[in-house]
């Protein structure tokens, strides 16, 4: 059997991290990517991950240009020989009121949380329909994203839908309250808007949001992914 190979988006820190890893120890070759300001963290875990006897190669790009994600697809199928994974994890978050968000600001935030989550989506299915044996793709969300919204539901069924024909399936993890980098963030900068003691407005949200009052870890999700990229999942997609 041929060695599978994914790419994990935003994989420097966090999440992204913790699937990158995860996926070397079921067996992947793993594609790393994130900014290329994060060029040292990639290469912490690049030597992590071939520790374990996994080939790992890094692709810096900027998942909202379009030509930079097609390069990083075409170059994750040069290197090491195919795609069958592809987790798009890259995103960022604002931590302000709503009346304070910049149009830059917002622009940023779609641009990395729709534009390219898009734009991975397409350019990972385009390598996946070329190479002719299926694949999946999976990708980061939140619990929000419970929350149905109709004209994304009819246009995200009729992408899963597409993909499906050619043996591609589509799936999506949903993090809770992680405690990463980023909730590291958020909450610094709730406890300045609260006048709260920094680490209350994370356990506050654990306590008020999650019906098991127990914080999630990197590991937890990554578990998951696991799960969605594995064999066991041929017959899901959402």
């Amino acid at each position: 059997m041929s060695i599978r190979t994914a790419l994990v988006t935003g994989s420097a820190n966090g999440i992204g991290r913790a699937i990158a890893l995860r996926l070397a120890e079921d067996g992947f070759q793993v594609a790393i990517n994130d900014l290329a300001s994060q060029d040292a963290r990639l290469k912490e875990l690049q030597h992590e991950i071939e520790l374990k006897g996994k080939r790992c190669i890094i692709l810096s790009a900027d998942v909202s240009s379009e030509d930079e994600v097609a390069k990083m697809m075409q170059n994750t199928v040069q290197m090491l020989g195919g795609l069958d994974v592809m987790i798009a994890n890259a995103g960022i978050i604002l931590v302000k009121p709503l009346l304070e968000i910049s149009a830059s600001e917002w622009d940023r935030i779609q641009a990395i949380n729709v534009r390219g989550v898009f734009l991975c989506y397409k350019h990972a299915g385009l390598e996946m329909i070329k190479q002719g044996r299926g694949g999946k793709i999976i990708g980061a969300c939140s619990i929000s994203g419970y929350r149905p919204q109709v004209g994304r539901s009819w246009a995200h069924a009729g992408f899963c839908n597409g993909l499906a024909q050619h043996g591609i399936t589509v799936n999506a993890y949903c993090p809770g309250m992680v405690r990463t980098d980023m909730w590291e963030t958020i909450d610094s900068n709730l406890s300045t808007q609260m006048g709260i003691p920094k680490g209350v407005a994370f356990e506050k949200a654990v306590e008020s949001r999650i019906a098991s009052k127990r914080a999630q870890t990197p590991e937890d999700i990554s578990g998951l992914v696991s799960f969605l990229a594995g064999k066991d999942s041929d017959q899901i997609t959402e």
